[in-house]
């Protein structure tokens, strides 16, 4: 009687690439993936926010002002007798409207900025720094407020604001990246080939200088978004009948007091969630793009 062969076992199928890499990525930093799933879940909200609202956001409902969150308002209504709910979704627009559009300009004005301050040094790259510190010293909501107070409250100016307050940041994160590059061996070759300071910028350098600010748009997000907010709140940003959480919290804050809590609760545990959700993918991509911060 013969012994069996025994057959070796199979080794496990890998994954395919679409799925494998999103799940080593969520295993390297459960962080990112977090956060990512975070805004997933307000990004979504947003896109299909006509088809989750039960109610027109801006529309009133005299007769139910201040009501209770119920079967008919998940959420309650406000002074104005507006859906909570309703609002609270469609203000993740305005959240992403904001903070994309400001993390943009940002970057368009910054990152340039960096390049050429940190590649050609000398008076250019002390004067350019001086006027970003200069921007730095003032508290940015005191700058802020002052600025949208003096150009008016409309989205436009909100992101302009906090848009060309925040380049100094991402300039400052390229600018240090150029100047530790400028002498390496392959910008010395790019220079000894003929190649004008826009191409060695911009194709040479780039590259090479931009994961630290990529690494720092996420975190930058969830700074437009807690400053606009704060804006509203204080009454200079967007304000009601605009469905903006900062506006809505500003409303509700007065309501605390005599018991109608969820006026403003609900908007603020969005906002938390949404600025917590961008801190931490924010976190999580400085750890993915810098393993030097891993210990």
């Amino acid at each position: 009687m013969t012994d069996a062969v025994l057959s070796p076992p199979k080794e496990p199928r890998p994954l395919p690439r679409w799925i494998g890499r999103p799940v080593g990525i969520a295993r390297r930093s459960p962080t990112a993936a977090i956060g990512f799933l975070i805004l997933l879940v307000f990004g979504l909200t947003a896109l299909f926010a006509p088809v989750l609202m039960p109610h027109d956001p801006i529309e009133a409902y005299p007769r139910d002002i201040l009501a209770a969150p119920s079967a008919q308002f998940w959420f309650g209504t406000d002074g104005n007798g507006m859906d909570v709910f309703s609002r609270v979704i469609y203000g993740a627009r305005y959240a992403f409207g904001i903070a994309i559009p400001a993390v943009v300009l940002s970057i368009l004005i910054g990152v340039p900025l960096g390049l050429w301050t940190g590649y050609v040094g000398g008076y250019v790259d002390e004067v350019t720094m001086r006027v970003f510190d200069a921007l730095r010293v003032f508290p940015s909501i005191i700058l802020a407020l002052a600025v949208v107070a003096a150009t008016g409250q409309s989205l436009v100016n909100v992101v302009l604001v906090i848009g060309i307050l925040d380049s100094p940041i991402f300039a400052r994160v390229v600018r240090s990246e150029v100047l530790a590059l400028r002498s390496s061996t392959f910008v010395e070759s790019a220079v000894a080939a003929g190649n004008p300071t826009r191409r060695i910028l911009f194709v040479h350098l780039l590259p090479n200088a931009i994961q630290g600010a990529m690494a720092q748009t996420a975190v930058r997000a969830a700074w437009a978004v807690r400053i606009s907010a704060t804006l509203a709140f204080l009454g200079v940003g967007i304000q009601a009948p605009t469905p903006e959480w900062g506006a809505m919290i500003r409303q509700g804050a007065e309501f605390m007091i005599t018991g109608q809590w969820w006026v403003a609760l609900f908007p603020g545990l969005a906002l938390i969630v949404m600025v917590l959700g961008l801190n931490m993918l924010g976190d999580g991509l400085q750890d993915l793009l810098n393993p030097r911060r891993k210990s």
